[in-house]
């Protein structure tokens, strides 16, 4: 397999040649009171974003300037230098998004769904959650992405999508299935975890679970690179605050068209919120995108989805994928209750590459 053209700066992270975007937040300073109102909170942290970026900017340049080194130990002597002596801050920005994502639990607007209910109070809306997250395995997964193995994946129950041919129905459709999130403990076992040799912690279904994960990456102590492993359909106010925390986004681009969507995930307003979202995850960190071919949807999915990549966010890793099969509800659809056909996987490579993608993994 050749390697992949981008992904590069989650590549040197793995090595520890430079920091995960999280252990940079740590070290922005932050004042703020837990108890000041909500819009307070966000206009203090759009403040000290600018922070974050200053200070990730220079470090990443000097990352580059360390590639001139041919010693790898030269360029984890530059890393060291230039980010190591930097002291963790008390409170930070990341203290600053767990609280700010705690709050919104009270009035839930964490995915595009916007129930608005308060889940500190056992509320429950569209997934069936509260404000106590499950996780139903955690282990070292052998069979993700080549550049992402051995990737530590943690799936949490639960899911904002109904999607009829859901693979993990079993886990998706149980919210509190599982074991209950210490993220402390949690937190401790993604370290071990990394000393294994994982090469990322991948967190998978985390749309209802931003808390969760942001308290669990608070705690972790070791340079390890977050994983957003989800069908990018979060809110507004939730990917402004995953910059500093997503590595890289293995985001899914389901549908090319919000009908498919409403008529096979139960979801509005599709693409409105899923392009936004990849276009700022495109600016922010580094994008693994997974596409899932569907049977008799070559043409109303994948080839708007591929003509849109290649226009809006062209330097990504795109992972398409042939790996369908119908399961859970699929046989109740017709168009969905097949395997796709050699020529829809010989049509959908065509239109991948006819769009001028890149980096293109199959």
């Amino acid at each position: 397999m050749a390697a992949p053209k981008y992904l590069k700066r989650y590549l040197m992270v793995q090595g520890n040649e430079m920091p995960a975007l999280s252990r940079i937040t740590e070290r922005i300073s932050v004042e703020f009171d837990p108890e000041m109102e909500l819009e307070e909170l966000r206009d203090i942290h759009k403040a000290n974003i600018q922070e974050y970026r200053k200070l990730r900017e220079n470090l990443d340049f000097e990352a580059v300037e360390a590639l001139a080194y041919p010693d790898i130990s030269d360029r984890l002597k530059l890393y060291t230098e230039s980010f190591l002596d930097i002291p963790e801050a008390s409170p930070s920005l990341m203290d600053l998004k767990v609280a700010i994502v705690d709050r919104m639990l009270e009035n839930c607007t964490c995915c595009e769904r916007r129930c608005e209910i308060n889940r500190k109070k056992g509320e429950k809306g569209f997934c069936r959650l509260t404000d106590v997250s499950h996780y139903a395995s955690e282990f070292l997964h052998m069979g993700e992405e080549p550049e992402l193995v051995p990737s530590h994946t943690i799936f949490f129950t639960g899911c904002v999508f109904a999607c009829i041919y859901c693979q993990n129905w079993d886990i998706s459709a149980c919210p509190e299935c599982g074991t209950e999130v210490d993220p402390r403990k949690l937190a401790k076992l993604v370290d071990i975890r990394r000393l294994h040799g994982a090469k990322n912690v991948n967190f998978v279904t985390p749309s209802p679970h931003p808390h969760t994960v942001l308290k669990i990456v608070r705690e972790m102590s070791s340079n390890t690179p977050v994983i957003w492993n989800s069908n990018m359909y979060h809110s507004k106010e939730i990917a402004e605050i995953l910059e500093g925390v997503v590595d890289v986004y293995l985001g899914d681009f389901k549908y090319g068209n919000n009908a498919c969507a409403l008529k096979f995930s139960k979801v509005k307003n599709y693409l409105e919120v899923v392009q936004p979202n990849f276009e700022f995850a495109y600016e922010t960190a580094e994008i693994l995108l997974r596409h899932l071919a569907l049977p008799g949807h070559i043409e109303c999915c994948t080839r708007p989805i591929a003509e849109w990549v290649a226009e809006h966010t062209p330097h990504i890793r795109f992972n398409l994928m042939f790996q369908y099969r119908p399961c859970y509800r699929a046989m109740e659809y017709p168009d969905l209750g097949r395997h796709l056909t050699l020529e829809e996987q010989t049509a959908a490579i065509d239109i991948v590459r006819g769009a001028g993608i890149e980096d293109l993994l199959i």
